[in-house]
């Protein structure tokens, strides 16, 4: 990701146009390819000793932010370790705790300490510490940034580079965004649900209009929206447009702040811009906690069988429901749908609660988390069960609940579980 100082961007009076490069470009190719060869060379060198190859190839002009911005992209693509047989921070205390000893034991003459005797405080504390003295200097400031050693290079092509560099720089854009609209037509619908999966998987805060029909309009709170965690929540939009990347109909409107002052200004992405993504089209991750309940689920509920929902349920032109699980009483073919709602804005979830019961699928669980605040009240006539949890859903007291779907007919709103310690 490219940091503030590294963005190249024209901004007019409303609007923030970032200046990507082009990819047939062979000066910026040839220098792309320089850098390459440095990184690819660089395994167990340092991350001083790499600037100052690059800058003995590229030069230090501070104004090349284009070489800067390549050098980022390669960097983000390495992986620095502090490398040192013995602690850092152990060794200057024995170090700097020796020398000052020495030095207030060392009588003054004529006002002046006599010279300091680097050598021997360095010997003595490796004695001490059973160690070489070379040993104590190459640990002594290997913890600093620019004495990390580069341990792996993930390798890649000068043109692969230009278009990463190009979709970072878009990126630190959206990190700047109040609020995100995205226009997707004309996809396939396992395109369409690998958005909403993409969405649901970053925990972003959205809103939808449309259809598979007609495409869909999502409007999302971008992180200058929020009050907190806006960093790590401003690097989760970033990381959802490689997935939007993939589309081929596909129009982006950022309301963005920008500069010193926060003026407002507009970001605008389609698709004919021809960025690359850089991610592979290999479908959703699925976070670990979503992991443990499942594994978890399989060992306590045998009668049923559990598998990530992939459906996309249409709520009547006013947006859609993808549920995160589908699962299946095994002996009578019953299917129940379920959603986790735990990183959601609680108008959000209210909205889902209203429109559920009109447009869902017949049978359904929410599992809600307790830091959504949802009460009885606001539940209004949602006519499914609820599972409320603080940290990960309880899968016994889920198998319970999908017990109720095998009954003649499904117990009343009142008998909603509000357990959820677990």
């Amino acid at each position: 990701m490219l940091t503030g100082n590294l963005v190249r961007v024209r901004v007019t009076k409303d609007r923030v146009i970032p200046q990507y490069l082009a990819r047939d470009d062979p000066r910026r190719l040839e220098a792309a390819e320089g850098m390459l060869w440095i990184f690819r060379e660089a395994v167990g060198r340092t991350r001083g000793e790499i600037e100052d190859e690059l800058e003995e190839l590229l030069g230090a002009d501070p104004a090349t932010l284009v070489h800067r911005g390549l050098a980022k992209v390669l960097e983000d693509r390495a992986e620095f370790e502090v490398v040192a047989d013995l602690p850092p921070e152990q060794v200057r205390a024995e170090l700097f705790g020796e020398a000052a000893s020495r030095r207030l034991a060392t009588p003054v003459v004529e006002g002046r300490h006599p010279p300091f005797a680097r050598d021997a405080v360095v010997a003595d504390v490796a004695a001490r510490l059973q160690a070489p003295p070379a040993a104590l200097e190459a640990a002594l400031f290997a913890d600093l940034k620019d004495e990390n050693r580069m341990t792996s290079f993930e390798d890649t092509t000068a043109s692969r580079l230009v278009d990463r560099y190009n979709v970072a720089l878009a990126q630190a854009v959206l990190l700047r965004s109040v609020r995100v609209t995205v226009e997707i037509r004309g996809e396939k619908p396992a395109r369409y649900r690998q958005i909403f999966r993409k969405l649901k998987f970053h925990r972003l805060l959205y809103r939808v209009e449309g259809s598979m029909a007609q495409g869909y309009v999502f409007q999302i709170d971008g992180p200058l929206s929020l009050f907190s965690a806006t960093n790590k929540y401003g690097l989760q939009i970033a990381l959802f447009l490689p997935a939007l990347l993939h589309c081929e109909q596909f129009r982006l409107e950022a309301e963005v702040h920008w500069g010193p002052r926060r003026e407002p200004r507009r970001f605008l992405l389609e698709a004919r811009d021809g960025l690359v993504p850089h991610t592979g089209d290999e479908g959703v991750f699925v976070p670990a906690e979503q992991t443990a309940f499942l594994e978890r689920f399989r060992q306590v509920a045998r009668g049923w069988e559990a598998t990530e929902a992939t459906d996309v349920v249409e709520l009547g032109g006013q947006g859609v429901w993808v549920p995160d699980y589908r699962f299946t009483h095994v002996a009578r073919g019953l299917d129940v749908y379920c959603e986790v709602l735990g990183f959601w804005k609680r108008s959000s979830v209210e909205r889902l609660i209203a429109l559920l019961p009109k447009f869902g699928p017949p049978r359904y669980v929410l599992a809600i988390s307790d830091r959504l605040k949802v009460d009885e009240e606001a539940l209004g006539e949602l006519n499914a069960p609820v599972l409320r949890f603080k940290e990960i859903p309880n899968a016994s007291e889920m198998a319970a609940l999908l017990e109720q779907f095998l009954a003649p007919t499904l117990l009343p709103p009142e008998s909603r579980s509000n357990a959820g310690s677990k």
